[in-house]
């Protein structure tokens, strides 16, 4: 496989970092308007407008029989966008934007770890191996250094 462009890495690295900012956020507009459903739905409207404009101005719509060929699981990721946005306003002010972090993070090289060694969710295979059983761990063990600090 050849090697990923340089902004094929700085392009995911910049979109973690939006994640403890957007958690903050959303957890200032839950505050502000007293409900942390509220603020996710808020989020996901703004969200939502900004790409049906994006879709519209790149004339990118989906057809109607496109959409109907979808499966129940295809109209998951916006579920699980939805329960992300509203657990980081909820547990973020709670925990601070470092453990929320390192937990998404665990949580995220977890599944992401199941996904690969599967190939589920048309990731390709990669096999678990103790090199990547070892880095999940090492984070589990800098979630605890953070907790204790």
């Amino acid at each position: 496989m050849p090697a990923p462009i340089w902004w094929l890495f700085a392009l995911p690295f910049i979109a973690g970092a939006c994640l403890p900012l957007q958690a903050g956020i959303n957890g200032q507009l839950a505050k502000h308007v007293s409900s942390t459903l509220s603020a996710a739905l808020i989020s996901f409207l703004v969200g939502s407008l900004a790409l049906l404009v994006m879709v519209l101005v790149q004339r990118e719509a989906p057809t109607l029989s496109a959409l109907k060929g979808l499966t129940w699981w295809h109209w998951s990721g916006g579920l699980l966008g939805a329960f992300f946005i509203f657990i980081a306003a909820f547990a973020g002010p709670r925990i601070g934007a470092l453990l929320l972090m390192a937990l998404v993070l665990a949580g995220q090289l977890g599944m992401a770890l199941t996904l690969d060694h599967f190939g589920w969710a048309g990731f390709r295979e990669a096999p678990i191996s103790l090199g990547k059983l070892g880095g999940l761990l090492l984070i589990i063990v800098g979630i605890w250094l953070i907790r204790r600090g």
